[in-house]
């Protein structure tokens, strides 16, 4: 299969990118909704709106006639005029996701990996499925990019992988220069949890400014999201929720510590307590509430879905009665809606966000 990006280059700066942020979060707008939430000019904002029709990422949307006033002409965003593609890597399993520009999932499947598998071995299995997506749905002049949500850790600055645990080919990989080429598409590369948690915040809105998403899928993570942006820390490699200490001369970890959250989580599932391994990781969201005071936690991956009411159970416990002040630091709690698809699906809305948005900027 011939794989071609659509073109990248009609985004004229900031402010097409924050109308184009604007008209995904809403199904239909007029030039005076955009103007009172961007502060541009009507006359800014008449532009821009050309150049986005003449790009056919907007379209007209009828008129709206008011009992007072003049018509005023309605737009809506053309979500299938771009689209992306999306990979979630576990230690197990690639799964891929296709979206438009809404970040509507448009077309999802799995595949196992090898195990111990090397970035060769990935790279062949995603091609393989970027064919398969292109037999499924023409993406002809519509394919942004690739993005790969990755287990960490991960210089996502760099697109480099810098020493996956529990995967021995994986130290200093340049990841994004090595997909690049050998998928002949622009790739985007980013922690696993990271690109979970954008896709949160590109479905749930402004409201959602202090978050996490804690993903429990072959390891334990979480995916931050503070005043209303991914949040990726000084060396990108925010999130290694998983490899925080709970238990002093606890079990060795994969990381070379012992005690770790994610090490005493593990130890025990293995044993088949359940129960335990949920109020292990109860009492690690606890600890992450009481550094970040969050407003919002999203449980997700595979291993923490299949038995979801579990942990939830555990964590709405820990909330409730371990949090002081619970009455006051309030949290809303919930499994996340897109099940095992978010990471990949994020990871595509990464894509269309550095193309047609501005990366990490909560939706208006």
């Amino acid at each position: 299969m011939h794989r071609t990006a659509a073109d990248l280059t009609f985004l004229k700066g900031y402010n097409d990118a924050l109308v184009m942020t604007l008209a995904r979060t809403l199904r239909t707008f007029e030039r005076t909704t955009v103007s009172e939430a961007t502060g541009l000019t009507l006359q800014a904002v008449s532009k821009i709106l050309t150049r986005l029709m003449d790009e056919g990422v907007v379209a007209p949307a009828g008129v709206r006639r008011p009992a007072i006033g003049a018509p005023a002409g309605v737009y809506e965003l053309v979500a299938g005029s771009r689209c992306a593609l999306g990979a979630h890597v576990s230690r197990r399993t690639l799964r891929m996701v296709l979206t438009d520009l809404a970040g509507t999932v448009l077309w999802s499947t799995v595949t196992p990996l090898p195990p111990d598998f090397t970035p060769g071995q990935l790279v062949d299995t995603m091609a393989g499925l970027i064919d398969e997506a292109g037999r499924a749905h023409d993406l002809s002049g519509r394919l942004t990019g690739v993005g790969i949500g990755m287990i960490g850790p991960l210089d996502h600055a760099a697109g480099t992988v810098r020493g996956a645990h529990r995967l021995r080919h994986w130290h200093d990989v340049p990841l994004v220069e090595f997909a690049t080429e050998a998928l002949g598409l622009p790739v985007h590369v980013d922690k696993d949890v990271t690109a979970g948690v954008t896709a949160e915040g590109w479905r749930r809105g402004a409201a959602f400014r202090d978050a996490a998403l804690i993903m429990v899928e072959a390891g334990v993570g979480a995916g931050l999201w503070l005043n209303g942006a991914a949040h990726r820390g000084a060396h990108t490699n925010a999130g290694e929720f998983g490899h925080t200490v709970v238990e002093l001369n606890g079990p060795a970890c994969v990381c070379g510590r012992r005690g770790c959250l994610e090490a005493v989580h593990d130890r025990a599932v293995e044993r088949g307590d359940l129960e335990t391994a949920a109020r292990v990781l109860a009492v690690g969201v606890v600890n992450l509430l009481q550094t970040l005071d969050l407003s919002h936690v999203v449980l997700a991956g595979a291993d923490l879905l299949a038995h979801g009411d579990v942990y939830r159970q555990a964590v709405e416990q820990a909330l409730r009665t371990e949090v002081p002040r619970a009455d006051w630091l309030t949290v809303d709690l919930s499994l996340t809606s897109l099940g095992e698809d978010v990471i990949a699906a994020g990871a595509a809305m990464q894509v269309l966000d550095d193309r047609y948005g501005i990366p990490g900027l909560a939706p208006l």
